[in-house]
């Protein structure tokens, strides 16, 4: 891929309050003061563009953004971070997801508001025309009347849609049929495909793709591919902290590798290292690497993918 174009794809912007080294939640009528708090920009495309950022990728995020408080902030991160803001909001409510997290030893208690924009036809040609000229874009159910033009134009299309408790394969699958991965993890891909392991969901989802992706957490990534299955395992001696955003930080590293035209294993590496660096950390973009700091791990652990 030529790396003088650009990553994009739309999604809703989250802003996260982080309460952290709470001992409990509190109970109604109860005040306790945590340990540490920061705002932060959350998960999802908007944090995988944001890592790519860093990473020296030029992106592009398509969202929804006011003139709210919660707004500005995201707009001035997105702009610290090298990625563009391509704002498809206008009214005068707070059109981004506001969470306020408490982090316990054991767990985590979320709080969360969001005033819902519905997509239009507008939308949809809004984003179409953010997306011109794109090298991949990330792809979003909502928009899929768009996709088939952006693939004639050479986009790549790449897909982490998450989970939802209706997911099934029949609901998805008009956009299998025209996106090049989709990277599930190991849960997403069980309860899509019906399959009891995540080979086994694998191999489902290659008769719909022409390499399927699976995560595993802590214990790597599956590449399926020709056949032929492979693990890549996860980067030894990681100690993680938090887990917010790691899916989102994978999928930059691997859209990196996508991007520098590596092998499909040495892009699953780059993910690897890039969700790796975010679960060290509290928060979905506190913890990540540079470029530089990219190819020096991926140098270092280049026998996990021999």
């Amino acid at each position: 891929m030529n790396k003088t174009r650009f990553v994009t794809g739309f999604g809703s912007t989250n802003v996260d309050l982080l309460y952290s080294g709470m001992p409990r939640v509190p109970q109604e009528g109860e005040e306790i003061y945590a340990e540490d708090f920061s705002v932060q920009l959350g998960g999802g495309y908007p944090a995988t563009l944001i890592n790519l950022g860093r990473l020296g990728i030029s992106a592009r995020i398509q969202t929804f953004l006011g003139e709210d408080m919660f707004s500005r902030f995201a707009r001035a991160q997105f702009e610290a971070s090298g990625v563009e803001p391509f704002n498809l909001y206008v009214g005068d409510r707070i059109p981004v997801n506001v969470t306020s997290a408490v982090i316990t030893p054991r767990d985590r208690a979320f709080t969360s508001y969001t005033a819902p924009v519905d997509i239009t036809p507008r939308h949809r040609q809004q984003v179409l025309e953010a997306s011109r000229g794109a090298a991949i874009v990330l792809a979003h159910r909502a928009f899929l009347p768009i996709y088939q033009e952006l693939k004639r134009e050479g986009a790549t299309l790449v897909y982490d849609g998450g989970w939802w408790e209706e997911m099934q394969l029949s609901s998805l699958a008009d956009l299998l049929e025209v996106v090049d991965f989709y990277i599930p993890n190991e849960l997403e891909a069980m309860r899509l495909t019906g399959a009891q392991s995540p080979g086994a969901a694998a191999r489902a989802l290659a008769e719909h793709l022409e390499h399927a992706i699976v995560k595993l957490g802590g214990e790597g990534c599956l590449l399926y591919s020709q056949g032929r299955e492979m693990l890549i395992p996860s980067l030894p001696g990681v100690k993680a902290v938090d887990t917010t955003g790691a899916g989102d930080a994978f999928l930059a590293g691997f859209l990196y590798g996508l991007m520098k035209a590596v092998p499909l294993p040495q892009a699953i590496l780059y993910g690897n290292i890039t969700g790796a660096a975010c679960v060290e950390q509290v928060g979905a973009l506190t913890g990540y690497v540079t470029e530089a700091e990219l190819l020096q791990k991926a140098e270092e652990h280049s026998g996990l993918v021999s």
